[in-house]
């Protein structure tokens, strides 16, 4: 994954970043529907555009603090496996990374932080990188969430179609 745009934003008192490619909008904090029994993370679900797609709170997830002003965005993340919306505390920029700004960071290895992926080593910041296919998959409970959501899409064009 590289880091050469990305998109900043707040969790926490801390800078984190994302792909810019891997964006698909900012959105204002809205209409989410939540879904009892669901993990705590998931706050429950939006429609954007006219998809259905799961909102997860980045500062749960982390600090085990729900996003809370209003700052607070959601970042709708496109892996190869689902669209789903980040709440973060706050979207701030895009930054173009050099080859030197990016280091590799020994967290990988550490399974409850896989998706710190580098740092952004700047003059008067650092910024963690995260890696959204690996956080969405290393959340506990996703899969059969995932699974549903392809279940209600095949189901929603056999209908159209």
């Amino acid at each position: 994954m590289t880091f050469n745009q990305a998109l900043i934003f707040g969790c926490g008192n801390e800078e984190y970043a994302v792909p810019v490619e891997q964006v698909v909008s900012i959105e204002k904090l809205n209409n989410i529907t939540p879904i009892p029994h669901l993990p705590n993370y998931l706050l429950g679900f939006t429609k954007i555009r006219g998809e259905i797609i799961p909102i997860i709170d980045l500062n749960r997830i982390l600090y085990n603090k729900e996003s809370v002003g209003e700052l607070c965005r959601i970042i709708v993340v496109n892996t190869d496996i689902v669209h789903f919306g980040l709440v973060v505390s706050e979207a701030k920029e895009i930054l173009d990374f050099t080859g030197t700004d990016i280091h590799q960071v020994g967290l990988v290895n550490y399974a409850k932080t896989q998706y710190f992926t580098a740092v952004a080593n700047l003059e008067n910041r650092m910024i963690t990188c995260v890696d959204p296919k690996i956080l969405v998959n290393s959340l506990e409970g996703i899969r059969e969430i995932i699974d549903y959501l392809e279940k209600m899409r095949q189901d929603e064009s056999q209908l159209n179609a």
